[in-house]
């Protein structure tokens, strides 16, 4: 793949259908649980396609001839009388950082959002991601509020040791009806051992026997 030219072209339109898996994958790079924890947890393939479905004009990728160089996912919301303009993910490609792929994304949605009467604009990132907050500094965003997130380890609760024993029986005692021997009968007995040990075909054979009514 070439580097970066400065002078290459840099175009911004909206996400189309074909651009969903290679956004999907470059989110994947983007977004490790080493480090955005919190990124990685909410970034699936979904938050690509549910945005491509509901908000198609907020959703744009930057695109140069070496490829897809980034991509920015918003959507509206209203309530009451304000109506937020939200930035939900903002994504540039290793290759294509500093060269400002995402100034030229983040203009453009927040031109679009200007125009469908968006009067407040809100965008939220993983604290630990820096750069990130210092660009939407620069961009104007400020007022910086950290949620608190808290984890819980499932496979400490008392429930899931008692689900756990629960299974572990469950297993042993199907494992126990495989291991007994099947009910072995005598060639002169066949029919009427059958008959003790399937006592629907004694049912079938008395319903059959009844009149019509």
């Amino acid at each position: 793949m070439k580097n970066f030219d400065e002078t290459e072209a840099i175009y911004v339109r909206e996400l189309g259908i074909d651009d969903i898996a290679p956004v999907y994958h470059l989110g994947e790079e983007l977004f490790t649980s080493d480090s955005y924890p919190y990124l990685y947890r909410t970034w699936d393939e979904w938050e690509v396609i549910g945005l491509y479905n509901t908000d198609p004009e907020y959703c744009l990728v930057a695109e140069t001839d070496a490829g897809l160089a980034g991509f920015i996912l918003g959507t509206i919301i209203t309530k009451a009388s304000w109506t937020y303009g939200y930035i939900l993910w903002l994504g540039v490609s290793p290759k294509f950082q500093r060269q400002g792929v995402a100034d030229k994304l983040v203009d453009k949605v927040v031109a679009r959002m200007i125009e469908d009467g968006a009067r407040f604009m809100l965008v939220d990132t993983d604290p630990a991601n820096i750069p990130a907050i210092k660009f939407f500094n620069r961009k104007g965003f400020g007022n910086v509020r950290q949620h608190v997130f808290l984890s819980m380890n499932l496979s400490k609760h008392e429930y899931y040791g008692r689900l756990i024993d629960y299974e572990h029986q469950k297993a042993e005692r199907a494992g126990y009806r495989r291991s007994r021997p099947a009910i072995r009968t005598r060639k002169s007995d066949n029919v009427a051992n059958e008959l003790l040990l399937n006592p629907l075909i004694n049912d079938l054979e008395t319903a059959e026997e009844q009149p019509d009514i």
